[in-house]
């Protein structure tokens, strides 16, 4: 009966592996993009009204390089004639990066830029790849673990025969396929991955021991300016210690310190200019109380990180973890000890990792 259940487990592992990225995308909406004329501002507002963190730059052929030397081009369907070419991916980490890298600029005028303007300043920006339909998801999950966070998945491509990344390619249209919605798709296939999910992230080695925040002290501002710096999306916001040699202005060692709740680039999608123009010189724990004030705010569904701290103990098996990522929808969990003090983190791109290297292993 053992041997039964492991054979069949085998197979679900090898049918799993084989799926293609086609069926990663049978659910997804047309592609969110953004015209390369669009102001910071009304970026914002679109990454808003869809509820998402990253949107593709549109921009006329002919006249652009393109993120990272690409030449991702949307081609009319009758005649394959070029209609527009993306020439990168606009993130909430850029706008982060604009606004700290402008000084005491009015912040109003920095929101007026086009948002063609900013793309570069973050190296996620010039990561524009795209992944073809008949990828594999083993060979999907290799580019997501190296910390790409999301790509463009062509439909009627020109390229159908070819698997894998490309910086090349022409298509009708696109959808976006992320490390979230891979891990989704992983989650309701959980049966498959029963044997690996059982298993404690510490033995799979999926906590990076490195984790950097701010004080529950730090300006706004700073956090940003220092997040840019490490290019983070998110960082802990740890209880302070009362040491007078903190430097609040700067990211600290987060180990061994308590986490209070997370600042995060995600918390600024749903935040009026007014409201972040007012606060960038109050403490990070000032400003997420006043977003989950904001009606706004909460009638887009967008979380408050301090709503519910996302945590989980060196021992938590991997199936644990996965689930509070998915269900909380949030990019990270921070590893605790019994005392609730930080000892790491565990992000999508190591869930990613450990669960390819299991799909890809020999054993039964």
């Amino acid at each position: 009966m053992n041997l039964e259940k492991q054979k069949m487990q085998g197979e679900g592992r090898r049918m799993l592996g084989e799926t293609k990225v086609s069926d990663l995308i049978t659910n997804k909406k047309r592609l969110v993009e953004v015209p390369y004329t669009a102001s910071l501002a009304d970026t914002i507002n679109a990454l808003m009204a869809n509820r998402i963190l990253a949107a593709p730059v549109a921009a006329p052929p002919g006249h652009w390089i393109g993120a990272g030397g690409s030449m991702i081009m949307e081609s009319d369907k009758q005649t394959g004639v070029a209609r527009k070419h993306y020439i990168g991916m606009v993130t909430m980490l850029d706008v982060l990066a604009h606004i700290a890298g402008n000084g005491p600029e009015d912040l109003h005028r920095r929101m007026q830029v086009p948002v063609s303007s900013i793309i570069g300043h973050c190296i996620e920006s010039l990561t524009l790849w795209t992944i073809n339909t008949n990828t594999h998801i083993t060979d999907c999950m290799e580019v997501f673990c190296k910390g790409i966070h999301r790509a463009l998945v062509p439909v009627d491509s020109q390229m159908e025969n070819i698997a894998g990344v490309e910086l090349m390619e022409s298509a009708s249209s696109y959808h976006m396929l992320t490390q979230m919605d891979l891990l989704r798709f992983l989650k309701n296939h959980e049966h498959d991955l029963q044997p690996l999910l059982q298993r404690p992230i510490a033995q799979l080695g999926a906590i990076v021991d490195a984790v950097v925040g701010v004080s529950k002290k730090t300006k706004v501002m700073d956090a940003i300016i220092s997040m840019n710096k490490a290019a983070l999306n998110a960082v802990p916001i740890l209880e302070s210690t009362g040491a007078v040699n903190v430097d609040h202005t700067k990211l600290i060692d987060g180990k061994g310190r308590k986490p209070v709740g997370t600042f995060s680039a995600t918390d600024l999608r749903g935040c009026p200019i007014s409201v972040l123009q007012s606060c960038l010189h109050v403490s990070v724990m000032e400003f997420i109380n006043k977003l989950s004030e904001i009606p706004q705010h909460e009638s887009s569904g967008l979380r408050n990180s301090t709503d519910e701290l996302i945590t989980c103990r060196p021992e938590s098996k991997l199936g644990e973890v996965v689930d509070k990522v998915v269900s909380n929808h949030v990019h990270r969990a921070w590893v605790v000890d019994e005392s609730g003090m930080l000892t790491g983190v565990v992000s999508l791109t190591d869930i990613i990792k450990v669960i390819r290297v299991w799909l890809l292993s020999d054993r039964t």
